[in-house]
């Protein structure tokens, strides 16, 4: 089955004025050790659902610019500032969504982890796929297929 398991799925941010649906599953899912992506959630690694960006929508509450302002977009919520997806620059069909503002979100389970380089000595994760930097372009669509082989049958 795929990620998410099932759809229409919904999510909100922690205040609970941001929600989400999502009507398409996940191509892929990531965590990344980079020092931006510890310094925004405060924790070992950020955790995202590669999405088609017509398969999440806002239904309600804003989004607003935050986190480093460079050339990727990180949304956060206007109010509780929860980080709920990044529209990556020049990829205007794909959002990287937080998988913490699916409600559920406890079989999230990273397939790539990027950035191992960075990585603090003692994180660790399940991903079956790692990259001291990010995948090179033309591996993302044979991580794109195993991952939605590997997610059909689960």
């Amino acid at each position: 089955m795929p990620y998410p398991r099932q759809l229409p799925a919904t999510g909100t941010c922690r205040c609970g004025r941001v929600h989400l649906r999502i009507t398409k599953p996940a191509m892929l899912s990531m965590a990344c050790h980079c020092h931006g992506c510890q310094k925004m959630t405060g924790s070992a690694f950020s955790l995202s659902l590669a999405m088609p960006a017509d398969g999440v929508e806002v239904i309600e509450g804003e989004l607003v610019r935050g986190g480093l302002q460079g050339e990727h977009s990180h949304l956060y919520c206007a109010f509780c500032k929860s980080w709920v997806m990044t529209r990556p620059a020049g990829l205007d069909w794909l959002v990287n969504l937080r998988p913490s503002v699916l409600d559920p979100h406890e079989d999230f389970v990273p397939f790539i982890e990027t950035c191992t380089a960075a990585r603090l000595p003692w994180a660790s994760t399940p991903a079956k796929h790692s990259y001291a930097g990010f995948p090179a372009m033309e591996e993302y669509q044979p991580l794109v297929e195993a991952f939605a082989a590997e997610t059909a049958g689960a």
